[in-house]
Parts: structure tokens; C-alpha cells; sequence
């Protein structure tokens, strides 16, 4: 099977929260989709998952209108920031002068997760779990898993055997794939296609 995996698009920039961050996709954000979705749609799918977040959400469901076909909610492929107050994108947090942030990102940098995320421990495990049963429950079929960087780096990092789960920095509305077969063999195919994202990243 093919299991193709496509991160969010841009999230709206998201400080103090009044509870969970979980937002929605910017203007750039939803072009970003849309570009996604018409660049997959010459392309024949069988099913359409997404991760429950919002940003994860929007960005599935104008995929799966593309494709002709409804959009499952996987939660087995949820960000590991789900309770964070925040959500600055990557870029941002390589830049602030904000002390907190800045150590923040030092921490995904360094691959020290669990000094930022308080389920760290479950996490990786879960991605893992998460792929595993989505490959083993479409023999022979090709799956789209609408997801995040943090989910896509743990999950190809575990196919490739990597010590390290956080070893890339996924594009918004990137495109990423895995083959699976019965045997159980699992190869990356690509990581980070963009080409279908010029003008707007």
C-alpha cells in the first residue's frame, strides 16, 4: 500500500490562548491547501485521514473535496503541542528574542522533546502505533494522513530507524510517502515535496 502523508498548512500565529491553542489556516494558509489538494488530486486515492486539529482539519477537507471522498479523523495522528497555550510557526521561533521561546526551540532542535511536551513519553509511541495500524488496515490501497511536522518526523524517523525522531523541518502542505507492504517491509519514498507549493511558502 501507499500511505502518503501531507503536513497542515499555515495555522493563523496563536500566543496565550484561552486554553489550548488549535488554530485555524491563515488567507496564505488555505491557498496553501488548495494548491495541495489540486496538485494530489492527479493522483487516485482510497481514503482521506486527518488529525482532529483544526489547522489539520481544514486543510484535509479541502483535500478530500478535491478527491471526491470524506474526510476520517485519526487521532493516533495528533501534534504533540494539542494542550500548548501557543502555536508560532518554526520560523518564528528560530528568530524571537523571547528567552522562554527561544529554549523552546532550542529543545526541538536539539531533539530534547520531552523538556517541551508534557506526554513526550506517549507520543512517539502513538505515531507509531497510528501508521502501523493505518498501513495494516488498507491492504493494496493508497491512503492520504493530513498530520503534523512533529507526527511526520517521528513517524518517517522510526521507518529509517533514525536515533534521532526529530530530524527534519516539514514545509506547510508538504508531501511525503511511504510504501507498506503485507511483508512488512516499509520504505520512504520522498520527504518535503514543494514543488506544487511555488510563490506561496
Amino acid at each position: 500500500m501507499d500511505l502518503v502523508f501531507v503536513r497542515h498548512a499555515e495555522p493563523v500565529r496563536t500566543v496565550a490562548a484561552d486554553g489550548p491553542a488549535d488554530p485555524p489556516l491563515t488567507e496564505k494558509g488555505r491557498k496553501q491547501a488548495t494548491a495541495v489538494a489540486e496538485f494530489l488530486a492527479a493522483e487516485s486515492f482510497d481514503v482521506v485521514y486527518a488529525s482532529p486539529m483544526v489547522r489539520a482539519q481544514e486543510t484535509g477537507t479541502t483535500i478530500a473535496a478535491a478527491l471526491g471522498l470524506d474526510l476520517a479523523t485519526e487521532d493516533g495522528i495528533a501534534e504533540y503541542d494539542r494542550t500548548s497555550e501557543f502555536y508560532i510557526p518554526v520560523e518564528e521561533l528560530k528568530k524571537t528574542d523571547d528567552p522562554d521561546l527561544q529554549a523552546h526551540w532550542r529543545a526541538l532542535a536539539e531533539d530534547r522533546l520531552e523538556d517541551v511536551v508534557a506526554d513526550a513519553a506517549t507520543f512517539k509511541p502513538r505515531v507509531v502505533e497510528a501508521t502501523e495500524r493505518i498501513i495494516a488496515s488498507h491492504p493494496g490501497q493508497r491512503v492520504l494522513a493530513v498530520c503534523h511536522g512533529g507526527v511526520i518526523n517521528v513517524a518517517l524517523a522510526s521507518l529509517l530507524r533514525l536515533e534521532r525522531s526529530l530530524f527534519f523541518e516539514p514545509a506547510y502542505a508538504s508531501v511525503h510517502r511511504v510504501a507498506g507492504s503485507r511483508s512488512g517491509i516499509r520504505t520512504v519514498v520522498s520527504i518535503n515535496e514543494t514543488a506544487h507549493l511555488r510563490g506561496l511558502l
